[in-house]
């Protein structure tokens, strides 16, 4: 059996990132059950050489890490395309605003202000490394954030547009989520505005060839200790404290091992012995969302003749959000859009041609009959990607954080867990899954120290 000192289960961006952190003092393994790394950044390349990202694309404002990295792997970042007007779309007709909030009748657009700046001033008063310690975290995680909407939007309008904005920030239904989950979330990224916002926001840039392209260089520089095909079946212990780590193929001795996959798919692993009581259940209430990312190609992005950013809010549905998505230099314009929480549940079990359809019919009733033909599609179910079952990050049910958020995060005993759903800041994004890695990778160094030896 081949013995390293850490192995690092799943080789997404949290995971290489724990490795190349480690590699040059220890031995490592990177496990990934894929044929590729990457996990849930996925590049996806048109017939006319548009490079396109399936997955998480997009970092912003008090993201360092990421910045730093991209910079560190000799790629560079763009901003999304944002000039022109945005287009809403409620009952009857398109209306053209500017901004992250769309115009809408003054009772409303009272409404929907109000109730965003009650949200945002509850979430700045949490901490986001304990959630559960808020004074009133036992009451915000006894309800739903659909619960609270219906108490503190008072029109039909704000409403519907509080429930788009929570699918596209969650990819889930506000009746899934607790309110301390939204409040947290959204504190992690600064504000609910900023995850919302492009220019200075949370979607403001993307990075040429794809954030896929990044793992593909961290897995370059780690070289043969990232083992691709390679899911991991069970963990055991041995009589020395150590793991034996068994995965289809083999099986690895190590030290120390980081769990860096989506919390539904460490609940397939059989554990000898089990994880403790706690740790299980905890992972069991960490559902993902549900998102079907959606990408037509165009000869040219001809909405912009129209003066139009490319970018739709919609009550409508079942797109409710699109962007230009469009290459800068390229010819090609390619229109970007979502299907999230139940949605994205419903038309995942429909046949891929029909889906295709009415994802269209969607992008011609915002941008006109053009746009139902297009000279290429795609589009990703994440909830039927066999070792993801769901996008964009796991959320948290009513009870979640108050139950089990206090031990979150620690260590089961020489097991530690990475992965943007173990981060403190930007929860849900790329940067909270490097600063998930940084953490695991601290644990991992203090624990490794020899005995007897100053812990610095």
């Amino acid at each position: 059996m081949e013995e390293v000192d850490v192995a690092i289960l799943g080789g997404g961006i949290s995971g290489l990132q724990a490795a190349r952190l480690l590699h040059r003092d220890y031995s490592v393994r990177v496990l990934e059950a894929r044929d590729r790394v990457g996990g849930r950044l996925l590049n996806h390349v048109f017939a006319n050489g548009d490079t396109v990202d399936l997955g998480g694309q997009w970092l912003g404002p008090g993201q360092e890490r990421m910045y730093r990295l991209v910079e560190e792997l000799g790629a560079v970042t763009w901003p999304l395309h944002d000039e022109g007007d945005n287009l809403l779309f409620l009952d009857r007709g398109a209306r053209r605003y500017r901004g992250t909030v769309p115009r809408i009748n003054p009772f409303a657009m009272v409404d929907l202000g109000m109730a965003m700046a009650r949200f945002e001033k509850m979430a700045r008063s949490i901490d986001p490394s304990t959630p559960w310690a808020h004074r009133q975290a036992a009451h915000w995680d006894g309800m739903t954030l659909q619960t609270w909407i219906r108490q503190n939007c008072r029109t039909r309008t704000a409403r519907r547009l509080f429930a788009v904005a929570v699918g596209a920030v969650f990819a889930a239904e506000p009746g899934d989520i607790s309110l301390l989950h939204a409040l947290f979330y959204a504190r992690s990224g600064d504000s609910l505005e900023k995850l919302l916002a492009v220019t200075g926001g949370a979607q403001q840039d993307r990075v040429r060839g794809g954030t896929a392209g990044l793992c593909e260089r961290m897995a370059a520089e780690l070289g043969p200790s990232v083992r691709l095909n390679s899911p991991v079946e069970s963990i055991s212990r041995t009589a020395d404290q150590r793991l034996q780590v068994h995965y289809h193929g083999g099986a690895i001795l190590c030290r120390r091992l980081i769990i860096a996959i989506p919390p539904n798919q460490a609940l397939r692993i059989r554990f000898e012995p089990e994880l403790p009581a706690w740790r299980d259940q905890a992972l069991q209430r960490m559902p993902a969302g549900a998102c079907i990312k959606c990408i037509a190609r165009y000869d040219r992005p001809f909405w912009r003749d129209s003066q139009l950013s490319g970018q739709v809010t919609s009550t409508r549905g079942p797109v409710r959000v699109t962007f230009d998505n469009s290459e800068p230099g390229r010819d090609s314009g390619l229109l970007m859009g979502f299907l999230e929480g139940d949605a994205a549940r419903h038309y995942s079990a429909m046949a891929p041609d029909e889906r295709r359809q009415v994802v269209l019919d969607c992008f011609a009733g915002f941008f006109g009959e053009r746009a139902r033909s297009p000279e290429e599609y795609i589009d990703k179910d994440w909830s039927s990607e066999p070792w993801t079952r769901g996008c964009y990050a796991a959320y948290f049910p009513p009870g979640a954080w108050t139950r089990h958020g206090e031990r979150l995060r620690d260590p089961n005993g020489n097991i530690h867990w990475a992965g943007t759903e173990f981060a403190t800041r930007w929860y849900g994004y790329m940067e909270g899954a490097l600063e998930s890695a940084e953490r695991a990778v601290r644990e991992v160094k203090w624990m490794m120290l020899p005995a007897g030896a100053e812990h610095v």
